[in-house]
């Protein structure tokens, strides 16, 4: 039988990204089987090549956003640079970019220079402000844009400051969003012909994130205010972590849910008691509602025979695991998560796997992590059709750097 070819085999990306955010997107489409073209600033290439922790001096960090790509490394203070990639964009199908508003425009490389030069050519612009509107000049990282959205204010203690996701959650959103809006302007693109420009802000991907934190105090003239509520919902009970015998359980149920709680604790009683008769008085006494549930807790001696209990009447629930411990679980093994790569100078070490599972895909590729501007030369002959000589030229003026990491 034929192996399903990848998804997007064929298709060329152009990604002048680095650090998460942009990397993020791109490590998905070269995992999707596109050739991913990284474009290095010289002399030193993507910042996140110094980060901790590394081994033989290639940091993990950088290897789980990078593998499968091409390393192209360019002096964009040269006006040669800015050349190849206009002899490049051509024979490009999809740019991804993550600097700050403006920078692509300086250069000459913004959506309308590019596109005149390739009409089918499918732009995204991944930023924390996006391209337009009064805060777009701004930098932004990972926790700025936590922050201005919203997330950091509902995150932590009531009574504590307000706390950041312990994830890249920003950065990865932002790439997600750009790298599903990238797919459906490539089906657009099979209808019209045309490409187009996406501006993807890690603000608004995470502002779109709320369920209940911006139409409610609209609807109630804000009297329902959005708060830190610590480790228990502030509209669900029960709705949060509770302390286990080991560490901490997961417990959310809807109100016909609340039948099988009862009965897991072999408190059926309960589901008289005013205190706990509904959702709104379980919210009012949850302090009370959290000592019953782990005062129960405590009588196991495991959390796994906790979750059995209350899995055995179809209480969702589940543990906090530390990522140390998930890669273990069978849940991400089997779902095949958590993947062991084997880098050539870092060795093996795990990363999560591809998240999206489909019917016909192709058996995951072994992708190799460029060492920085590995593939000058075989980029510039391929696909700019530059000779040797012109090459070696490039190389003598400091257009092109080359290491070995």
């Amino acid at each position: 039988m034929t192996q399903p070819t990848p998804y997007l085999e064929g298709f060329r990306v152009l990604d002048f990204t680095q650090y998460l955010a942009g990397p993020s997107c791109t490590r998905l489409l070269a995992e999707m089987g596109a050739d991913v073209i990284k474009v290095e600033m010289a002399p030193f290439g993507d910042p996140i090549r110094a980060n901790s922790p590394r081994r033989n001096r290639r940091s993990g960090y950088f290897v789980q956003q990078n593998r499968g790509k091409r390393s192209l490394c360019l002096d964009f203070s040269k006006a040669e640079s800015i050349q190849i990639i206009l002899d490049l964009i051509p024979t490009i199908d999809v740019v991804v970019e993550n600097y700050s508003a403006g920078v692509m425009a300086r250069r000459g490389l913004d959506y309308a220079s590019l596109s005149a030069l390739n009409p089918r050519l499918v732009m995204a612009s991944i930023s924390g402000f996006g391209q337009t509107g009064p805060l777009s000049h701004k930098t932004s990282f990972d926790l700025i844009a936590q922050g201005f959205a919203g997330l950091m204010h509902v995150t932590g203690e009531a009574d504590g400051p307000p706390q950041f996701v312990g994830a890249g959650i920003a950065d990865c959103t932002a790439g997600f969003t750009a790298y599903a809006a990238i797919g459906y302007a490539l089906l657009r693109r099979t209808m019209t012909g045309k490409g187009s420009h996406l501006d993807i802000s890690m603000v608004d991907a995470l502002f779109h994130m709320h369920e209940m934190n911006v139409h409610a105090p609209s609807m109630t003239n804000g009297e329902w205010k959005p708060m830190r509520a610590g480790a228990h919902h502030p509209a669900v009970c029960p709705g949060g972590a509770y302390q286990g015998p080991q560490g901490y359980i997961m417990i959310l149920c809807t109100q016909g849910q609340m039948v099988g709680l009862w009965a897991a604790i072999g408190r059926e009683d309960l589901g008289e008691d005013p205190r706990f008769i509904n959702n709104a008085t379980r919210l009012d006494n949850v302090d009370e509602f959290v000592a019953v549930i782990e005062s129960w807790m405590a009588t196991f001696s495991t959390d796994e025979e906790v979750i059995a209990a209350l899995e055995a009447q179809r209480v969702p629930c589940g543990p906090v695991l530390d990522p140390g411990q998930a890669v273990n679980h069978p849940y991400f093994q089997q779902r095949r998560m958590v993947r062991e790569i084997s880098d050539p100078l870092a060795g093996n070490f795990y990363v999560p796997g591809f998240p999206i599972k489909f019917s016909d895909a192709a058996p995951e590729p072994e992708l190799t992590t460029p060492n920085l501007g590995q593939h000058n030369v075989e980029v510039l002959r391929e696909l700019c059709g530059y000779d040797e000589a012109t090459i070696a030229a490039l190389a003598e003026l400091g257009v092109l750097t080359e290491k070995d990491r």
